[in-house]
């Protein structure tokens, strides 16, 4: 991912050139945790899924807040991990299989220590103990669009950042923006990413002109226009989706 400065740069020319000619209303907004702010590191894609899963527990009822920084944390264990520790969607679902996870309040800044164990409702897990509570091995499909390779295949993400060398299924853009949009109106999370960011999809609106958004959770703060939120037009998403995470049960595959 680029370094935030860019990005955020980018985002506020965008910002300043439409938000005064456009009103967003919200038609799909749901649940999630409070936004987080990823400060100067290059982690957006690990802010990106857990804000993904804690999105989907949320719409079962069960409420879960996710560490960024014990992921951080565990990629110092990873020797191909890169020093600005960049990854891609899949990266962090890797890396919760394998260290698991904690809660935000056990572990709030990189500083912690992290956690060997996880105190939750009574009981004591392990970490990964705790991951697969909250995200099963295999339940997330991970999904890219390339129009230059084959569909329906399942290929190596073409990208410095994916380290980890992990394949994603293939679909056509119009594909990928339809199973999307039901997907969100059925109160899943979903995980976005394109060459530069990743943020997790929480919602659908429109404008005063009838052009529909996604709703994007961001990970840098609530000092901003939105107060966390970003809004992605559709035709946007279509041009710019590099890849995606979301259920198997939101794809639509048993």
């Amino acid at each position: 991912m680029r370094p935030r400065w860019i990005v955020y740069l980018i985002a506020s020319i965008l910002l300043c050139s439409c938000s005064q000619e456009r009103h967003y209303t919200n038609d799909v907004l749901n649940r999630m945790t409070p936004v987080k702010d990823q400060g100067d590191s290059e982690t957006c894609w690990i802010y990106a899924v857990l804000a993904t899963i804690e999105t989907e527990h949320l719409s079962w009822g069960d409420s879960v807040n996710l560490s960024p920084y014990y992921l951080m944390k565990m990629m110092e264990r990873e020797p191909e991990a890169p020093k600005n520790k960049r990854g891609e969607l899949a990266t962090t679902l890797r890396l919760l299989e394998k260290y698991g996870i904690v809660s935000y309040d056990a572990m709030a800044t990189i500083d912690t220590p992290a956690p060997t164990w996880v105190f939750m409702l009574g009981a004591t897990y392990t970490p990964q103990e705790f991951a697969r509570s909250v995200c099963k091995p295999g339940e997330y499909i991970q999904l890219m669009c390339d129009d230059s390779r084959p569909y329906y295949q399942e290929l190596e993400l073409a990208s410095e950042d994916n380290w980890l060398h992990d394949r994603y299924l293939n679909i056509p853009a119009d594909t990928l923006l339809a199973r999307t949009e039901r997907a969100v109106r059925q109160h899943h999370g979903i995980g976005w990413a394109n060459d530069g960011h990743a943020m997790a999809i929480v919602g659908i609106a429109h404008d005063d002109q009838g052009e529909n958004y996604f709703v994007m959770k961001n990970s840098w703060g609530t000092n901003r226009p939105h107060k966390g939120l970003d809004y992605l037009s559709f035709q946007d998403f279509k041009k710019k989706t590099r890849s995606l995470i979301m259920t198997k049960e939101a794809y639509g595959k048993p």
